[in-house]
């Protein structure tokens, strides 16, 4: 089954839609960022798993060759150094099967990404106090 073909309902339906050497890998990341984020909202966003909390915070996804990790474009620049061994595009990142992945690397995103989201919301809450005096 060709995932981008398919509409999923859950996360769970999403990896199972992948061969079992990718599902591995699939959960593997996904275990990642549900242990740095555990209170975060689990999605399907764009037709792949994303993770919110304070709006959208990364997205991940099975294909051939690699899992993409998609963080926004904020966190390649900010991890520019960290990130040369791997792909990168304005926002995603790719894992190829060859090499584990660099958990450590992917829960500083991660974290960068729930305080990015944490100060835009603080920012909204004091336009909204600022807008009503």
């Amino acid at each position: 089954m060709e995932a981008s073909k398919v509409k999923f309902a859950t996360v769970d339906e999403y990896i199972a839609s992948f061969p079992p050497p990718v599902q591995t890998l699939l959960h593997e990341i996904r275990g990642i960022i549900r242990k740095e984020v555990p209170q975060a909202e689990e999605v399907i966003s764009y037709g792949m798993p994303g993770y919110r909390l304070n709006g959208l915070l990364v997205w991940f996804a099975g294909n051939k060759e690699h899992i993409g990790f998609y963080p926004s474009a904020s966190p390649i620049v900010v991890f520019k150094k960290e990130l040369e061994a791997y792909k990168t595009s304005k926002g995603a990142i790719q894992f190829t099967f060859d090499k584990p992945f660099p958990e450590t690397l992917i829960q500083k995103i991660v974290r960068y990404r729930v305080k990015e989201n944490e100060e835009k919301m603080a920012q909204k809450k004091m336009k909204k106090i600022i807008s009503i005096k």
